[in-house]
């Protein structure tokens, strides 16, 4: 899950989640001891679920939950952490820069803000809405060939359903529920990956023409 050389950089990260999280308001003080075992591992563990190379979007990533925890178990990733309140983009600027992860960037806004200026391979998400809303701000940033890849409870099915019309008027792939972590978090972590019906025949113009508009921080998606 994480090399012996990264491991330090997480267990930092954690340090700096129940210390400076917790004063600046971004952990609940209950959840500071136990932010190893159900934050950290829960959230390192969706590294399964992201190819090689990948570019990241993670759309309200809050204090860094998974988007930050990837970038320091993949460092092959490009990593944009997206995050609307300043309080928190403070605090994960203060983490990178103390960590060293080039690899990362900050950008404070919604996901909204992003349609039609980036496009990544993998658009990443914890606890941050339904289905169907979480596609809605996710899907204008998926290139043709990535995909929303969310971290959801075993509820998950109930919102697939209630996204079904949804997903058939965006052109939105089958959802894919799989469990990643089995064996090395408990319960493992359930999660759904929604790719595009057909990359040459995208639903959403946004991302569609995004294609040609890539940055230095995805150079890795789909022209």
């Amino acid at each position: 899950m994480f090399a012996s050389e990264r491991l330090p950089l997480a267990e930092r990260y954690t340090e700096l989640l129940a210390t400076e999280g917790v004063l600046w308001g971004l952990i609940g003080p209950r959840e500071a001891p136990r932010l190893w075992d159900r934050h950290v591992l829960n959230s390192a563990v969706l590294a399964e679920a992201i190819p090689e190379g990948s570019t990241v979007c993670d759309v309200g990533t809050g204090a860094g939950l998974p988007g930050l925890v990837l970038a320091i178990a993949r460092p092959d990733l490009e990593v944009m952490l997206v995050e609307p309140l300043l309080r928190r983009t403070t605090f994960l600027d203060e983490v990178v820069e103390e960590l060293g992860l080039s690899h990362v960037t900050v950008r404070r806004g919604r996901a909204e803000d992003l349609h039609g200026e980036h496009v990544f391979d993998v658009v990443t998400s914890r606890a941050v809405a339904p289905l169907e809303k979480l596609l809605e701000w996710s899907m204008p940033l998926v290139a043709a060939t990535g995909a929303t890849v969310a971290m959801k409870g075993r509820t998950v099915q109930d919102e697939i359903d209630s996204a079904a019309a949804f997903l058939v008027k965006w052109k939105c792939g089958a959802p894919e529920v799989s469990e990643v972590g089995v064996g090395i978090v408990d319960p493992p972590t359930t999660v759904v990956r929604v790719p595009w019906a057909d990359p040459a025949q995208i639903g959403w113009p946004l991302a569609r023409d995004a294609k040609r508009r890539r940055t230095k921080r995805s150079p890795r998606a789909p022209k």
